[in-house]
This record gives structure tokens, C-alpha cells and sequence, in this order.
């Protein structure tokens, strides 16, 4: 009878707590299906895709030719779409949604720490390619917005002042906070920004004459003399030189959103694996239309003479066009907000690899914030050149995190035969990236040793 009993109180008891956890569970399931649309993660992935790296690619073509700039963009967009293939197979397979914690599936600790470490660098200089195009943009839209007869050395015409400014009042505090989500919605925001500058690039191709004009003082005060020949108006196709050396790392660069895509798969509504390699070839493609009419139209404006950041090769020539301090406004405000975003992957990585899953601290979260934010600034400041921080940043920890990771998880990780398509794949990936990432840096660093 005892027994009895007993297995009537586990019967109400059990009929009891169904009854009370159906409603939070079915609330848990609804909650699922209302996740992210497919329309937004595609936007929310090309937010992730776009950055800096479009200022970039027009000296890229410069440095290859119109063709030889095309296969490249294709060969890194098509093996980044497939690289993520790689992730998402490996997501479904072992439940994993953090790229860190995918490398230490693959390789225990050392490979969680390698992968937070090339987190690090890649956002570090991420962040120091956007505080870049404000020390030197920055001065020229204060400039442009003044009366035109304004000259003389004035304090808002030091892009470095400015830069520290602007990072101590805005960027600093908007990194401190512990949340930052509400900073998400401008993303949609910046991604209008890179579609208002892609238009720009395409109607400012008519407004700048070529040959280009001869003795052009620009913003800096240097007289640059322009032999800009009718020779120098017709395209190349293809260009191999010591400067081909920054063009993979600048695509390499450009098409870098790993990090945020298992993010975007986990709050995808109906989460599938077919579903995110569509919103990612989807993206994917969006990106590289943008990337490419932005670059074609600017190497076609400015030729052998572009610059390694694009808007300042208008500067000379259009100092005062309405539509291009509209649109250098735009990147600005753009930049300005993003920085933010991208300190907190990086300082999560920071902690992640000093500190473990200690619990949240003020003064280690502060430190850390200090401490990368001056590590930016100062790489900002003194480094001359962006093409710089494309170039080392994208030939090291871009390809890693593009190419090679992907490719040794999934051999590391995944069920599959060695002679299966896709470990194949994966094995080839790995040697591309490698290949590609010594190459470029190596000539980088020659080229480097020679101009010094």
C-alpha cells in the first residue's frame, strides 16, 4: 500500500511540474520562432562584412589591374563563403556556437588561446584602420564645412589632436559600458553610409577630368605636381608589382566576418545550416557588388594616382563638393560608431585568455578598455600608411581566422573521410591561407626594408 502510494505522489507530483513548465517551455519555443529574420541576418551580415576595407580596394585594382583585380575578389569571396560552410557544418555537428571555444574543441587550450589571440590582433587592427581614416579625414571635413577664405595652422587641423579628442570623448565612454547593444541599431545606419559612398564614387567619375589637373596643393599643404598623360586614362588589366602585395590582405580583410557568424546563425529564426549558408552567399554577394563598383569606379576616376584610402584621392581635386563632404561625414559618423562594437570581441578575447570565466570585475574590465584603446590610438597615430594595417593585419591574422582555422577544425574535428569533397577542401584551404599569408607578408616586409 505504502508503495503504492508513493507512486501516486511521483505521478501528481511529475503531472504537476508538466503542467506548471509546459506554459515556459511553449514560451521558450515561441520566443525561438520569433528570432531574427532572414532579411535582417543578411543585412546584419554584411554589416559585419563591410568596414574599412572599401576605402582600400580601389588602390587594390590600382595594384593589379581591372582583371587580375576581379579573379582575386572572387577566388577570396568564394573561399570565405566556403570557409563558412566549413563553420556551419562544424557548428551543427558539435553544438558549438563561439569560435573560440570551436578551437578548443580542435586543439584543447592552445587552440582556444590561438584563436582569441587572432581575434585580438585582427579587431585591434580593425579598430586602428577606423581611427586611421579619422585622423586623416577628420581635419579635411572640419576644413570643408569652414568658410573657404579660413587658413593658417588651426588646432582642428591636426588629425592627431582630433583623433585623441574624439577618442577620449566618445569612444572611450561608449567602450566602457558594459552593454552596448543599443549601439546595434546603427547598423543599419552605417550600411547606408557604404551604399551612399559606393553612389558617390560612381557620379564623381565624371566630375574629375583626366589627364588630372597639374600643380594640386592638397589639404596637407604639400604641392604634389601631377604628369598625369593621356597613357595614364586607359585602364590596365593586369598589373604585377611590389604593391600586388596588398591586395589579397586588403580582401582578406574586407571579407572577414567569421567571428560574427555563428552569432547570427544561433538567432536566425528556423536555424538552419542550408538557411545561414544562404543568408551568406547572400551577403557575401551584396558585399562584393558594393566592394567592386566602389573600387572599379575609383580606379577608373584616378588611375596609377588613387591613394590608399580612397577619399583622400578627392581631396585635391574636390575640396569643396557638397556631395563628397556629405559622404565623408557619413564614413566618419559611421566609423565613429562601429569602433566601439569591435573593442568589445576584442577585450572579450583579452579577458577571456588572462582571466578565464572569472566573474565580471570593474577594474579588470576598465584595464582592459584602457589598455587596448591606447594600444589602438597609438598604432593610429603613428602608423603613415592604412594600407599598412591591411596589409600586416591581413596577411597574418586575417588569413587565419579566414582560411586557415576553418580548415584545420574541420579536419581536426569533423567525421568525414580524408578523401570526402570537403576535408579536401578544407586541407586546400589551409594551404592557401598559409601560402598566401607568408607570400604577402614576406614581400611586405621587403618592401618595407627597401623604402627605409
Amino acid at each position: 500500500m505504502s508503495i503504492n502510494n508513493d507512486v501516486d505522489a511521483v505521478r501528481e507530483r511529475t503531472a504537476r511540474d508538466t503542467e506548471e513548465t509546459a506554459p515556459l517551455l511553449q514560451g521558450a519555443v515561441l520566443s525561438r520562432a520569433r528570432g531574427a529574420s532572414f532579411a535582417s541576418s543578411v543585412f546584419n551580415l554584411m554589416n559585419a562584412i563591410m568596414g574599412s576595407g572599401i576605402l582600400g580596394l580601389a588602390y587594390a585594382m590600382a595594384s593589379t589591374g581591372i582583371v587580375g583585380f576581379c579573379i582575386l575578389l572572387v577566388l577570396v569571396s568564394s573561399l570565405a563563403a566556403y570557409s563558412i560552410h566549413l563553420l556551419l557544418k562544424l557548428c551543427d555537428q558539435t553544438g558549438i556556437n563561439s569560435y573560440e571555444d570551436l578551437g578548443g574543441k580542435a586543439l584543447r587550450k592552445p587552440g582556444k588561446v590561438l584563436v582569441g589571440i587572432a581575434i585580438l590582433i585582427q579587431n585591434i587592427g580593425a579598430m586602428s584602420s577606423y581611427l586611421f581614416i579619422l585622423k586623416s579625414e577628420l581635419p579635411a571635413a572640419i576644413s570643408s564645412l569652414l568658410s573657404a577664405d579660413s587658413t593658417g595652422n588651426a588646432w582642428y587641423e591636426d588629425g592627431r589632436l582630433l583623433l585623441i579628442i574624439v577618442t577620449l570623448c566618445v569612444v572611450l565612454p561608449l567602450s566602457l559600458l558594459p552593454k552596448i547593444g543599443f549601439l546595434g541599431y546603427t547598423s543599419s545606419l552605417a550600411f547606408l553610409f557604404m551604399l551612399y559612398f559606393a553612389v558617390v564614387v560612381v557620379v564623381k567619375k565624371w566630375s574629375i577630368p583626366c589627364p588630372l589637373p597639374h600643380n594640386i596643393t592638397s589639404l596637407s599643404g604639400a604641392l604634389t605636381i601631377s604628369n598625369s598623360s593621356d597613357s595614364e586614362c586607359s585602364p590596365k588589366l593586369f598589373v604585377i608589382s611590389s604593391k600586388s602585395a596588398y591586395a589579397i590582405p586588403t580582401m582578406a580583410f574586407s571579407f572577414l566576418c567569421h567571428t560574427a557568424v555563428l552569432p547570427i546563425y544561433c538567432e536566425l529564426d528556423r536555424p538552419t545550416k542550408a538557411r545561414m549558408q544562404k543568408v551568406t552567399n547572400i551577403g557575401i554577394s551584396l558585399s562584393f557588388l558594393l566592394y567592386f563598383i566602389s573600387a572599379l569606379f575609383g580606379y577608373l576616376t584616378f588611375y596609377t594616382h588613387v591613394e590608399s584610402e580612397l577619399l583622400l584621392s578627392y581631396d585635391a581635386y574636390l575640396p569643396r563638393d557638397i556631395m563628397v563632404i556629405t559622404v565623408r561625414l557619413a564614413i566618419l559618423l559611421s566609423v565613429l560608431l562601429t569602433v566601439p562594437l569591435i573593442h568589445f570581441p576584442a577585450r572579450k578575447a583579452a579577458i577571456l585568455m588572462l582571466f578565464g570565466g572569472r566573474a565580471f570585475s570593474w577594474l579588470i574590465h576598465i584595464a582592459a578598455t584602457l589598455t587596448i584603446l591606447c594600444v589602438v590610438l597609438i598604432l593610429a597615430i603613428f602608423v603613415p600608411d592604412i594600407r599598412n594595417v591591411f596589409g600586416v593585419v591581413g596577411s597574418t591574422t586575417s588569413s587565419c581566422l579566414l582560411f586557415v582555422f576553418p580548415g584545420i577544425f574541420y579536419l581536426k574535428i569533423s567525421r568525414q573521410p580524408l578523401r570526402s569533397f570537403d576535408s579536401v577542401g578544407a586541407a586546400l584551404l589551409v594551404v592557401f591561407g598559409v601560402i598566401m599569408g607568408v607570400i604577402s607578408f614576406c614581400v611586405i616586409v621587403i618592401t618595407w626594408a627597401k623604402s627605409s
